[in-house]
């Protein structure tokens, strides 16, 4: 098991959405400030190799945490698969090779790396709950498979040099992210904050409708951001095995259902209409979350409507418009 008290821990991603819960959550388990890094965009380009050679000479991690990535929702994968596949393959790639070419040269030993895919790396049809064995049953929905499949290329690829170099490499994949500091632009966001941002920007203006993408019958598993915190932490400090895990709440939510409830919990009393013109994506998408409890005792604990209410509250009290 990992002691984070000993340990010097960058976080890539770690000033993002995620990564500064992340960064409290270790502090609660151990870690120390000053041993706590983060490689900044302006400093690091870690899609570049060079600047991840840079990175590990100045930071001399012994943990690394990735969660770094270029992503966005639907609309923001259709308009740049290009960049999504190369840039998230490109960071995991040299961030791995450069992990194990320090291992082999005894310039610090990184003990263990920590990969965060996506549940996107899934395939388009995967049988509801997804197991982890289902990875590879089909290619992923075409909005984002260019995304997910750089994603799941690094699992390929750390179960490669576990097996050829024992390197101690674990892939997490957590489910639809959400909660208090999301991103609500609306080009780039995901469901949650585009429709709460939707919303009360219809209700403050006196709006009469607000316009959704799709059909509202996709369903959606949706996954508090404290909780993924949680689920990292635990991970990098017992969980140590080849095999992929899901990160999530374990249940699922169609996406008509997901408005109706945001229409309620902000108020707005004017109709809903939904645009078919734009896609659905995936179907369904629920985790089994069992082997996260069975290998190091993950199970989320905030609930879904608790989690809601607390990021409608967030983005109200920013008074933005």
């Amino acid at each position: 098991m990992i002691n984070l008290a000993n340990e010097h821990v960058v976080v890539t991603g770690g000033a993002g959405f995620l990564g500064r819960y992340l960064q409290a959550e270790l502090k609660r388990n151990g870690a120390r400030e000053e041993n706590l890094l983060v490689p900044q965009i302006e400093d690091f380009d870690l899609t570049r190799e060079a600047d991840v050679v840079r990175m590990y000479d100045e930071m001399n991690p012994t943990v690394v945490i990735h969660l770094a990535a270029e992503v966005g929702g639907i609309g923001a994968n259709r308009d740049n698969p290009g960049r999504f596949f190369y840039a998230n393959l490109a960071m995991g790639l040299h961030l791995i090779e450069q992990a194990r070419i320090r291992n082999e040269t005894g310039k610090t030993e990184i003990k263990k790396f920590v990969q965060v895919g996506t549940i996107c790396a899934y395939p388009k049809f995967t049988p509801v709950p997804f197991r982890e064995d289902d990875l590879w049953n089909g290619y992923p929905e075409e909005t984002n498979a260019p995304y997910g499949i750089a994603k799941k290329a690094l699992l390929v690829m750390l179960q490669a040099y576990r097996q050829q170099y024992g390197f101690n490499g674990i892939f997490l994949l957590p489910v639809n992210l959400y909660g208090p500091g999301d991103n609500f632009n609306l080009q780039t966001s995901h469901v949650i904050p585009a429709l709460i941002r939707k919303f009360v920007e219809a209700k403050r203006r006196g709006e009469e409708k607000v316009v959704c993408w799709g059909t509202g019958s996709a369903s959606r598993e949706f996954f508090f951001v404290e909780d993924c915190a949680r689920g990292i932490t635990a991970a990098t400090r017992r969980y140590d095995d080849p095999e992929p895990v899901n990160l999530g709440a374990g249940f699922e939510i169609t996406i008509r259902d997901l408005a109706e409830k945001i229409q309620a919990l902000t108020g707005f009393t004017g109709t809903v209409e939904w645009d078919a013109s734009k896609p659905d994506g995936q179907p369904r998408r629920r985790l089994d979350v069992s082997r996260a409890k069975e290998r190091f005792g993950f199970e989320a604990e905030v609930s879904f409507d608790e989690g809601l209410r607390r990021t409608i509250d967030w983005y109200v009290a920013q008074g933005v418009s």
